[in-house]
C-alpha cells in the first residue's frame, strides 16, 4: 500500500470533492461492511420467451416521445434494502411461477414506472407469466425517467455551469459572458429520455412481459379492465406512483406542476415557485442558476420540514445569500393573468409579485382516482395512500401495492427495493421486504444537500440524549475561486451507546458522499470507529472523519408531573 506523505494540517480542505468524497465513502463502506456481510447472490435470468416488447390495448401505436400530462406531475426519489436471507432463485422456466390456466397472468402490473417495472421484470425472471398495464400519461419509466429524477438532475447539472465558469476566473481562465440557448437544452433532455423510455420497453421484452396501453381499473380481486378488455391474473400489483397537488385557490389554472416545467419553451425570466418541500427547493436553484429571478413562497419560516433544522435552515440562508427571494410565512391567494401574458400573484398579507410562471411544489398524492380501488374492497389510508403491510398486501389478499400510492417513504429506490422484493418474495422462493430505516437521501440544491440517518430533534426524541459534532467551513476550491460559499456537516451520536445515528451536510456533492457513510450507519458504526478511519487529503469528505470534539451536547426535556398539571 503506498501512503503519501500529506501535511498534519489537514485543515477543511475541499477542493477535491466529487472525486476524493467517492473514494472515501466507498473505502469506508469496504472497510465496514467487507468482514461482516457474507456474499450474496445477484445473479439474474433473463426469460427467453421473448426478445421483443408485445403490446396490447386500445390506445393504438404509442409513440417514443408522447406526453399527453394534464396538469399536474410526479416524481420519486431514494431506499434500501435489507436482504434477510439469501435463498437460491428460481431459474426462468420455473414451474413454481407458471399459471394453471386458471388467470391469463400469474401477476398483472397496474403501472409501469419504477416499482412497477421492476416488479414485472424480476418476476417474469422468475418464471412468472406477466403483464402491466400503463397509461403513459407522462411516459414508459414513469414519473422518475420521465418528469422526475433523471430530467431534474440533467437540468440540475445544466444550472450549475454559470457558477462554475464564475467561479474559474479565481483560476486563470477568462471568459466572455455565457449564453443560454434553453431550446437547445430541453432537446437533448427528451432525446435522452427517449433513449431511457426505449431501454425500459427492451428490458421488459426481453423479460417476456406483456405491455397493455392503457389506464387498468380494478373490477375484482383477480380481475383488471383496460378499455373494454379485461384481464384475469393471480396477483394484481398496483404501482400507478403519485401525481403533483395543484392548490385550491382562484386562478390555478394558470399554474405548472414539475411534470410540465420540464416543456417549457422559453426560459422564464421570472418564476414564482410555491412550496417548501424537495421538488420547490430544488428548481428554486435550477431556475436561478440558469438566470430567472425566483421567488419562492414558504407557509413556515424554514425549508424542508422533517430534515435537521439546523441542516434546512442553513441551506435557506444559502440560497437567500445567492439571491433567491424566500418569503416566509405566507402563501398565494390568488393568480391573475394579465393582458401581456404575464401572470400576477396575489399573497396572503396582499402584497403582489408578477411573474412569468408560476410553479405548484407543494406536495404529491397518489394517483389512484377512478382505480376501482374502493368498488374492488381496498382499503384507503387516512393520508389517501393504499393501506398495505409489510410486504405490500392490501386488505385483499391478491391484491398488493408499492411506491408512492402506498403510505411509504417517497423515494425511486425505496420504489425499487419493494418491487424487487415482492417479485422474489411472490415468485423467487426468496421472503424479503425492504428496510426503510436509515435511508438516506439528497436534495440536489445550491449546494447539495445530503442526509442519512436521524435529525438532531428524532434523536433527542429516539434516545433521549446526544452528542452534536458540528463543522462549518469554507471548502479549499472558494480559497482561489472566490466565492462566498460554505459547507456545513453534522454528526449525531447517541450518548449512551457512542452509535453514530444521524449524519447530514450541506455542500457540493453531498450526495454522493452521504451515499458511502449510510452504509456505516447501516451496519451501526460507532463515533470511535468513525475515528479510526484515515481520511483522504485534501477532500471535503475527510472532515466526517477527524471531526473529534463534542460541539454540543442535549437531552430530552423531562416534565415532570407537578408542571403538568399546572399546564
Amino acid at each position: 500500500v503506498m501512503v503519501p506523505l500529506l501535511p498534519r494540517n489537514r485543515r477543511r480542505n475541499g477542493g477535491l470533492a466529487f472525486g476524493a468524497a467517492m473514494a472515501s465513502s466507498a473505502l469506508l463502506a469496504f472497510i465496514l461492511i467487507a468482514p461482516q456481510l457474507s456474499v450474496l447472490s445477484t445473479g439474474r435470468a433473463i426469460s427467453s420467451r421473448a426478445s421483443n416488447v408485445k403490446f396490447s390495448g386500445s390506445m393504438g401505436t404509442r409513440s417514443q416521445n408522447m406526453h399527453s400530462f394534464s396538469k399536474a406531475g410526479q416524481e420519486i426519489p431514494w431506499r434500501s434494502m435489507y436482504l434477510r436471507e439469501n435463498v437460491p432463485r428460481m431459474a426462468v422456466g420455473a414451474t413454481g411461477g407458471a399459471t394453471s390456466g386458471q388467470y391469463d397472468f400469474d401477476l398483472f402490473v397496474i403501472g409501469a414506472g419504477s416499482g412497477g417495472v421492476r416488479a414485472s421484470r424480476i418476476s417474469a425472471g422468475h418464471g412468472a407469466k406477466v403483464a402491466v398495464a400503463d397509461d403513459l400519461d407522462v411516459g414508459l419509466g414513469g414519473t422518475c425517467v420521465n418528469v422526475g429524477c433523471v430530467p431534474k438532475k440533467l437540468f440540475a447539472y445544466g444550472s450549475e455551469i454559470s457558477t462554475e465558469v464564475r467561479d474559474a476566473e479565481g483560476f486563470g481562465w477568462n471568459f466572455e459572458e455565457p449564453s443560454m440557448t434553453w431550446p437547445r437544452l430541453i432537446e437533448n433532455k427528451n432525446k435522452e429520455i427517449s433513449r431511457l423510455n426505449g431501454i425500459y420497453e427492451r428490458m421488459l421484452g426481453n423479460a417476456g412481459v406483456e405491455i397493455v396501453k392503457g389506464r387498468g381499473v380494478l373490477k375484482g380481486p383477480h380481475t383488471v379492465a383496460v378499455g373494454d378488455k379485461e384481464y384475469t391474473a393471480e396477483k394484481i400489483l398496483v404501482a400507478v406512483g403519485g401525481w403533483p397537488v395543484i392548490p385550491d385557490i382562484p386562478g390555478k389554472e394558470h399554474v405548472i406542476t414539475s411534470n410540465e416545467i420540464f416543456y417549457q419553451e422559453e426560459l422564464p425570466k421570472r418564476a414564482v415557485i410555491l412550496g417548501s418541500g424537495y421538488i420547490a427547493v430544488e428548481f428554486a436553484g435550477i431556475l436561478h442558476g440558469y438566470g430567472s429571478k425566483v421567488d419562492l413562497l414558504i407557509r413556515r419560516d424554514s425549508i424542508l420540514r422533517g430534515f435537521d433544522k439546523d441542516i434546512a435552515d442553513y441551506l435557506r440562508d444559502a440560497m437567500e445569500g445567492q439571491g433567491i427571494n424566500i418569503h416566509r410565512q405566507t402563501e398565494a391567494s390568488k393568480i391573475e393573468k394579465k393582458d401581456d401574458g404575464s401572470l400576477l400573484v396575489t399573497l396572503k398579507d396582499g402584497s403582489q409579485i408578477e411573474t412569468d410562471i408560476v410553479l405548484a411544489a407543494i406536495g404529491r398524492k397518489p394517483k389512484i382516482n377512478n382505480l376501482g380501488l374502493e368498488e374492488a374492497g381496498v382499503e384507503i389510508g387516512p393520508r389517501g395512500g393504499i393501506t398495505v403491510k409489510k410486504d405490500g398486501q392490501t386488505s385483499i389478499p391478491s391484491i398488493y401495492a408499492v411506491g408512492d400510492c402506498t403510505d411509504t417513504l417517497q423515494l425511486t429506490p425505496v420504489a425499487l427495493a419493494e418491487g424487487h422484493c415482492f417479485a422474489d418474495t411472490q415468485f423467487g422462493n426468496n421472503p424479503r421486504t425492504a428496510d426503510l430505516e436509515d435511508v438516506a437521501t439528497a436534495v440536489f440544491s445550491h449546494p447539495n444537500l445530503g442526509t442519512v440517518g436521524l435529525s438532531e430533534e428524532a434523536a433527542i426524541e429516539k434516545y433521549g440524549k446526544v452528542k452534536i459534532f458540528r463543522s462549518e467551513f469554507r471548502p479549499l476550491k472558494h480559497t482561489v475561486s472566490g466565492s462566498s460559499e460554505r459547507s456545513l456537516m453534522k454528526i449525531v451520536v447517541d450518548s449512551a451507546s457512542d452509535r453514530v445515528v444521524g449524519m447530514h451536510m450541506v455542500g457540493a456533492h453531498a450526495g454522493e458522499m452521504m451515499q458511502g457513510f449510510a452504509a456505516a450507519i447501516k451496519m451501526h458504526i460507532t463515533k470511535k470507529q468513525l475515528d479510526t478511519v484515515i481520511g483522504i487529503h485534501p477532500t471535503s469528505a475527510e472532515e466526517f472523519v477527524t471531526m473529534r470534539s463534542v460541539s454540543y451536547e442535549k437531552e430530552k426535556e423531562v416534565v415532570s408531573n407537578a408542571e403538568l398539571a399546572s399546564v
